[in-house]
């Protein structure tokens, strides 16, 4: 039995807003956020997701039930497995975007972010660079970044996924 897919996830990347206290709290557990980048390109079950992240079944079942009430996830297919139920569950959105990020939220996505570049193979890019630009061509350099990441093609499902995080913003002036 497969259920209705949430209209926001199609093939096109779909955008999920984040901007309820219970989303908010959802992700601030660096486990929901490992649970969210796992569920971004394929559904998955508990058993699956716990063998995957090398985690208690009673731990994942505990923090999708989290996401799932905070609108994070969704189930896309029910199983009927040895008189038991399997839920097969997908992120809401390919792309999550925080609209009005607060200081922890953002320090908890870094963190998640960062525990995953520590768990991936040593051929990673981290940069930082500080630009001085007009607010016009810093809005263009935000626009083009945007559709960098966003236009990019996938390839086939048998190929390794990559993590994207592109921050930009305007330094505090001292």
């Amino acid at each position: 039995m497969t259920g209705p897919e949430p209209p926001d996830h199609g093939v096109d990347g779909g955008v999920l807003d984040i901007s309820t206290p219970e989303q908010f709290a959802a992700l601030a557990h660096p486990l929901r956020q490992r649970l969210l980048f796992a569920l971004t390109h394929e559904a998955a079950t508990i058993s699956q997701l716990a063998v995957r992240l090398d985690v208690a079944k009673g731990s994942v079942a505990h923090h999708l039930k989290t996401l799932h009430t905070a609108g994070l996830v969704h189930i896309t297919e029910t199983r009927k497995v040895r008189g038991g139920t399997e839920h097969y569950y997908r992120r809401t959105g390919r792309r999550l975007r925080v609209t009005e990020p607060r200081a922890a939220d953002r320090a908890a996505l870094l963190n998640a972010v960062a525990q995953e570049v520590d768990r991936s193979s040593e051929d990673h890019l981290l940069s930082l660079r500080h630009l001085r630009l007009s607010p016009e061509r810093a809005r263009r350099l935000r626009e083009t970044l945007a559709e960098l990441v966003d236009g990019t093609e996938e390839d086939g499902t048998d190929q390794p996924v990559h993590g994207v995080l592109v921050v930009m913003y305007e330094q505090e002036h001292p």
